[in-house]
């Protein structure tokens, strides 16, 4: 599976939690969060477009940092 890394401005870990619960719900998706350095990581066929959408619905900034 491609393996792809996000910026995503989370502060907290309610942020990550957040994070992750969208991720869990878009489905085909391997992911960890880095929350130290604001990064999330994700193993997944879906689209680079599909994931950033699915990071921005958390309502942070999310910005794709390229393949990993």
């Amino acid at each position: 599976m491609p393996k792809h890394e996000f910026f995503v401005d989370m502060t907290c870990e309610g942020c990550s939690n957040a994070v992750s619960h969208d991720l869990k719900k878009r489905g085909g998706v391997q992911f960890e969060t880095d929350l130290p350095n604001k990064k999330v990581n994700i193993d997944s066929e879906h689209s680079v477009d599909t994931l950033l959408n699915t990071l921005m619905k958390t309502g942070k900034a999310a910005s794709y940092l390229g393949d990993k």
